[in-house]
């Protein structure tokens, strides 16, 4: 059986500010197979090729809450079929319908969450399930061992509280450029919110942070990540923002160096 597969995720109903994200599947897409660049990730291997990674398409998922029950369910089949998911978003809302399902066949795994913001208000704007809160919820049902965020500088004194609550092991970017690195040997769920890179790096996002990370320390964070991936996302991208395309192509290269490295896994090193 395929041991990987691309799922897009076309959803930004839950999105605070703009919406655009639903429409970021098919333009990660269209990057990953751009002739302007290659199949190969930096750890040579084709991680397009339909042997070991297929795709299976967009979920049909409406701007409403039933999304939630339906990417539960899409992510489910797949791992029925003995395949890990890798899922393009969407906004941020949907890791937590992938991580009940993701519970289903790998309990309680570890989180690596990068992102310029800590997604852990009890609700935002009156919706508990705002892009802004899907880890509360997660933290809340018990679907994570642990939960490393990294990245993250817009904490406010609420999502501070709920890290303590919730034992977060943050690394803010203080702390980051203070020489803080994640340390993850568990099985672990990689989520890639797109905006805790630098904007310079990633203007494609409809909230720009200054002062992030560089697309080369995120790509060294999921090359050197210990854990067996159980699954991944890439979420936040907003199209609409990402005039020069560059964006498409940093969401593409960390996609390819997920696959990268759950196919590491798979062929024993």
């Amino acid at each position: 059986m395929m041991d990987v597969s691309l799922i897009g995720l076309p959803y930004d109903a839950s999105s605070s500010f703009l919406r655009g994200a639903a429409d970021a599947p098919q333009r990660i897409r269209e990057a990953l197979h751009s002739p302007s660049g290659n199949r190969w990730s930096e750890s040579l291997h084709d991680v397009l090729d339909p042997q070991w990674l297929r795709d299976a398409g967009d979920l049909v998922l409406q701007p409403d809450a039933s999304a939630r029950a339906e990417i539960e369910r899409g992510i489910t089949a797949l791992l029925d079929l003995h395949t890990r998911p890798l899922a393009l978003g969407g906004d941020h809302s949907v890791t937590y319908p992938v991580l009940r399902a993701i519970n289903h066949r790998y309990p309680r795994p570890a989180i690596l969450h990068i992102d310029a913001h800590a997604d852990l208000y009890d609700e935002f704007e009156g919706d508990r399930y705002s892009h802004a809160c899907p880890f509360a919820r997660i933290m809340e049902e018990g679907l994570a061992s642990r939960l490393v965020q990294v990245g993250i500088r817009t904490l406010t004194p609420h999502q501070r509280a709920q890290a303590d609550r919730f034992g977060v092991e943050v690394i803010d970017m203080r702390a980051w450029v203070a020489g803080v690195r994640p340390v993850i040997e568990e099985p672990v769920y990689i989520s890639v919110d797109l905006d805790g890179l630098d904007p310079a790096y990633a203007p494609g996002v409809s909230h720009w942070e200054p002062g992030g990370l560089t697309t080369r320390e995120v790509l060294t964070m999921i090359q050197q990540c210990a854990g067996h991936i159980v699954g991944a996302d890439v979420v936040e991208f907003n199209p609409h923002r990402d005039e020069s395309g560059r964006t498409a192509m940093v969401a593409a290269k960390i996609v390819k160096e997920l696959a990268s490295a759950m196919y590491t896994e798979r062929a024993g090193g």
